[in-house]
């Protein structure tokens, strides 16, 4: 029996589904969703295995226009998904019409790998839109198969699933067949953090922060975690902690709820605000948080 394995990146515009479609490929809550744009900051693998295959999806931040230089770097990100892609997908939503980036866009149409284009939330559209969007990318991306779905009721992403297992070249498996990502535990201890405040504060709050956990020890039944909130002023570090420490106590609960989910243990989370003025520009710092690589 052949084995097949291979790099399948999603690429796409800020809060086009990319999230979503991984973790229902996947089976697993990997990538953090949320209804804010560049909830997605690193390039996250997810694997999926079978008998005969290894399937290495790959989300990407959305593409944008970086303002500053943690930006640029998730940006780079997404460059680097063109470069080991052995099939790339192009997700869209109904409406859509550009990618906000044209170099991007010029690579896509020129991709010498196959390129499905996914046109996602078909759910919030009727059929007559429906026929003109798929029309409409047929002549702008001739080179791609188009899929209609909707990530988040799962319509046509089983049809999507086998097309790319079909388009796998044969290869042995790249990751051990029990291993379910590349990123580390603290990886997504970091994240669910992060998609909490998303979630639970508004305005600038949320992009100003980043999330480091700097204590991380597994017993039989409970994992001990302690994570510090880093933001870039003191105002922001106001905000965060809430009157009487309310608003913090709120995001360590969530945040425990879901951590105990995907690790299947109880959780002791201790959570620490800190300021560090304009990390985001701070290169030595965006090193630390797995930016600049």
């Amino acid at each position: 029996m052949t084995h097949k394995a291979g790099f399948v990146n999603i690429i796409g515009n800020p809060n086009v589904g990319k999230s979503t479609l991984m973790n229902a490929f996947v089976g697993e809550r990997l990538s953090i969703i949320t209804s804010k744009a560049q909830t997605t900051r690193h390039r996250i693998l997810g694997i999926v295995n079978g008998d005969d295959f290894q399937l290495i999806l790959s989300d990407t931040p959305g593409i944008i226009k970086p303002a500053y230089e943690m930006q640029e770097s998730m940006m780079n990100f997404v460059k680097s998904a063109f470069e080991d892609a052995d099939i790339l997908i192009y997700m869209v939503e109904i409406g859509e019409q550009d990618l906000k980036d044209e170099a991007f866009f010029n690579k896509i149409i020129h991709s010498k790998i196959p390129v499905l284009l996914l046109l996602n939330k078909i759910d919030n559209s009727n059929q007559e839109q429906l026929e003109e969007q798929v029309a409409f990318w047929t002549e702008k991306v001739p080179n791609a198969e188009i899929f209609p779905i909707s990530a988040l009721q799962n319509f046509n992403v089983p049809e999507v699933f086998q097309r790319i297992i079909s388009l796998l070249p044969e290869s042995p498996a790249y990751y051990p067949k029990d291993q379910l990502t590349d990123k580390p535990e603290r990886f997504f201890v970091n994240e669910t953090i992060r998609e909490k405040i998303l979630l639970n504060y508004s305005k600038e709050i949320p992009y100003a922060v980043e999330i480091v956990t700097e204590e991380f020890f597994e017993d039989e039944n409970i994992i001990r975690i302690r994570s510090i909130i880093m933001v870039e002023r003191e105002t922001q570090k106001g905000i965060i902690i809430g009157h009487k420490g309310a608003a913090l106590k709120k995001v360590g609960t969530e945040a425990r709820a879901d951590l105990e989910k995907f690790f299947g243990k109880q959780i002791h989370i201790e959570l620490v605000v800190k300021v560090n003025k304009n990390w985001r520009s701070n290169a030595n710092m965006l090193k630390r948080f797995g930016y600049n690589q």
